[in-house]
């Protein structure tokens, strides 16, 4: 690799040069780049003339107006993105990795975005744009993948950019349609994971729910699982029966969706660990070892919860609310509702009704916060608007409790 710069400190604006004569990357830093207007160059981006904004740039020709930019974090990236591209790439054809770059820019991927993804998957500046790249984009498009959510996908494992449109991508779309039956839950697998288009399928994911049919798990079950959680679905299949089996004794049952939602909640080793630290976590607020398992029956995520939000949601609703702890595991939904955007504003409300009076002061968390949004604020808000102005004001966090009561 050819690395020219200045000086060590001159990582202002950096520069990443396809040098056809040598069909090799060459990379420098350029100590001016920075320092000239933005109007200088009708097709630079706005940022290449800000210093707090490094530039890795692709050209043939430093000279070059017509080129792309990829936004670098800071010196170190470019160090790290230009070592690991020299080592992978030569260029025979500068340009078409030119094209690659204004194809992902074109398709919503931002600067930072087309930066991870080279760093990631060097040799995808080989790539055909036209022949290769943009049918596999225009594939996901097609099925309903926003630009966003593929931008975001891809960054993430760009590996999904490497393999077949014909061999690998439609046959796996195929067999997920098949079940799936809908590419808007297709594209919520997606999502959640692009391996689900990159793993042999004959493995793991058809036996797995092969087994769940043999148990007689709804389709609408099986589909919840592979939509929402396929990996969940995509592990081993003696795991993923040992799982299953786990939660068969546990006494879920099959036939309804906290099956399938209790086997994502305890499958792999991050969310067995959560579990775990769940229960510790409620252990300390009293609930006994068979309330933790009646409240995990009853809504299985709640056993996968981060520790801060079952301590923030325990504390408004013992000390604030004055709701009995217990009360809490016989209704464990209630812990992942939003405490800014759901539990405060309802109880606030609750709380004004009850010191006037107008509604009973042991009202059930079920009562309160379970409703959607319409039937909450018909039945406590709306109705009292002319007995308390500021009911609606309390709600939405404008007007404190004690200004009113």
């Amino acid at each position: 690799m050819d690395r020219r710069s200045s000086s060590p400190t001159c990582f202002e604006s950096l520069i990443f040069i396809a040098d056809p004569s040598h069909s090799v990357l060459h990379f420098t830093a350029d100590p001016h780049l920075h320092r000239r207007s933005s109007s200088s160059s009708p097709t630079s981006p706005s940022h290449a003339a800000d210093p707090s904004c490094p530039v890795l740039h692709l050209t043939a020709d430093p000279s070059s107006t017509g080129t792309a930019f990829i936004e670098l974090k800071s010196a170190a990236d470019f160090v790290e993105t230009a070592s690991l591209v020299s080592q992978k790439v030569h260029l025979q054809n500068p340009e078409k990795a030119n094209s690659v770059l204004a194809l992902l820019r074109n398709h919503g991927f931002s600067q930072t975005q087309i930066s991870n993804l080279i760093r990631k998957r060097p040799l995808l500046l080989l790539a055909d744009p036209e022949n290769t790249l943009l049918p596999k984009l225009e594939f996901f498009h097609s099925i309903g993948a926003s630009s966003t959510d593929l931008a975001r996908v891809l960054t993430a494992d760009p590996t999904l950019l490497t393999r077949s449109l014909e061999n690998q991508i439609v046959p796996c779309y195929n067999f997920l349609k098949s079940v799936l039956s809908s590419d808007k839950k297709i594209v919520t697998a997606l999502k959640r994971t692009s391996w689900i288009f990159l793993e042999d399928h004959t493995k793991n994911l058809i036996p797995n729910i092969a087994f769940l049919r043999e148990l007689g798990v709804p389709e609408s079950c099986i589909v919840l699982l592979l939509s929402h959680f396929p990996e969940a679905l995509m592990q081993k299949h003696d795991n993923f029966g040992y799982i299953v089996n786990e939660v068969k004794e546990m006494g879920f049952d099959p036939m309804k969706s906290t099956f399938v939602l209790a086997i994502h909640a305890i499958s792999g080793k991050g969310n067995k660990s959560i579990w775990e630290r769940c229960y510790e976590v409620y252990r300390r607020w009293g609930w006994s070892k068979d309330e933790i398992l009646l409240a995990f029956r009853k809504h299985p995520h709640c056993m996968i919860l981060s520790e801060k939000k079952i301590m923030r949601a325990m504390d408004f609703f013992v000390n604030k609310m004055g709701w009995p702890s217990k009360m809490i595991a016989k209704c464990p939904v209630v812990l992942l509702f939003s405490l800014e955007r759901r539990i405060v504003p309802r109880c606030s409300v609750i709380q004004v009704l009850s010191l006037k009076g107008l509604v009973k002061k042991d009202m059930s968390l079920t009562t309160v916060l379970l409703p959607v949004e319409e039937s909450f604020l018909e039945r406590f808000v709306t109705r009292f608007q002319e007995e308390i102005p500021q009911l609606m004001s309390v709600y939405q966090g404008k007007v404190y409790l004690e200004s009113i009561i």
